[in-house]
């Protein structure tokens, strides 16, 4: 018997940075499907400049990079359906839920933290 099978860990996958520009975004992305391949509990969570990544009708060609976020639709067909954004960041922005690509849980600063201290494991890009 596989000593991991059955053991089910929490991760969260914070992520704070602007979709394009960098890397870390789509590391991010990258690694949130591994994780959900491995069937552990997987949850993405956005904050500052990381609620632009899931932003509608983004237009990367000035960044010179291919536009990924319409693979966060993709994420609920991996079992991944817990994304959080943090209600500060998103207002700061001027961006409201229906400005974003995938259903969200909006959460005020206390419920972020309370999200965090939930987790096995909380990694941040």
């Amino acid at each position: 018997m596989d000593e991991m099978e059955g053991t089910i860990k929490k991760f969260l996958y914070l992520n704070r940075r602007a979709p394009y520009g960098t890397i870390y975004a789509l590391e991010s992305l990258e690694v949130v499907l591994i994780g959900a391949a491995f069937d552990q509990d997987v949850s993405l969570a956005f904050i500052d400049d990381g609620v632009y990544e899931l932003k509608k009708n983004q237009d990367t060609t000035k960044a010179e990079m291919k536009n990924f976020s319409p693979t966060y639709r993709a994420l609920e067909g991996y079992d991944v359906e817990k994304l959080y954004v943090d209600k500060a960041s998103l207002e700061a922005r001027g961006l409201t839920e229906e400005d974003l690509i995938v259903p969200v849980q909006v959460l005020d600063a206390a419920q972020m933290t309370q999200l965090m201290e939930q987790q096995d494991v909380v990694l941040s890009f």
